[in-house]
């Protein structure tokens, strides 16, 4: 893997996830992980990391499922724009 590889679309839309006050999330960057939109470490070997996530209070939260979004890890609707 390099740096110039692209995250693997894993679905074309968010993710809407309950969150727990004061819980931490990783949320899988590569798009590779089987339990998205979670990291699970099928990154291991790649330039991706997961990135965490704390939540500070218990609400929805949309996570970016193409993984192509600009504020990580949050869906910003990038999805939209996806050939």
């Amino acid at each position: 893997m390099t740096q110039t590889d692209a995250a693997r679309v894993a679905r074309t839309g968010p993710y809407a996830v309950k969150v727990e006050a004061g819980k931490d999330y990783f949320w899988c960057a590569c798009g590779r992980s089987a339990s998205q939109p979670f990291c699970d470490g099928s990154h291991r070997g790649t330039t991706f990391r997961p990135v965490r996530f704390r939540a500070e209070k218990e609400e929805w939260v949309w996570f970016c499922g193409c993984k192509q979004t600009a504020t990580p890890p949050c869906c910003d609707g990038t999805h939209k724009t996806l050939a």
